[in-house]
């Protein structure tokens, strides 16, 4: 999966990186086509760091954020968000329901 990273306000660490493409290993997973993935973070004028992630896939995109006034925080947060959007469209076909329902009366 391509990655591209960008900071606006922040520097972009190597730690930053790699806490980023460490955590979003763990959306391969679920055994979707990650096409790629923008990453974007910076820093609002209350302190608080914003982070946003938009994940191609071959369906659309998939796209996630989150506010807190730790980074890693707000790393995490978005990728539990971007792995329950996942997890919903892997289990899509699934989760469909029948067209009719039969009962059978006892006679």
């Amino acid at each position: 999966m391509k990655m591209n990273i960008t900071g606006k306000n922040i520097d972009i660490t190597s730690a930053i990186r790699e806490h980023i493409e460490e955590k979003f290993k763990k959306l391969e997973k679920w055994q979707v086509d990650l096409i790629g993935c923008q990453c974007s973070f910076s820093e609002e004028p209350n302190k608080q760091k914003k982070f946003e992630a938009t994940v191609s896939i071959p369906k659309g995109q998939l796209v996630a954020s989150a506010r807190n006034e730790d980074l890693y925080t707000a790393i995490n947060e978005v990728v539990q968000k971007l792995e329950r959007q996942l997890n919903k469209l892997r289990h899509k076909p699934e989760a469909r329901r029948t067209d009719t329902l039969t009962i059978e009366e006892e006679s």
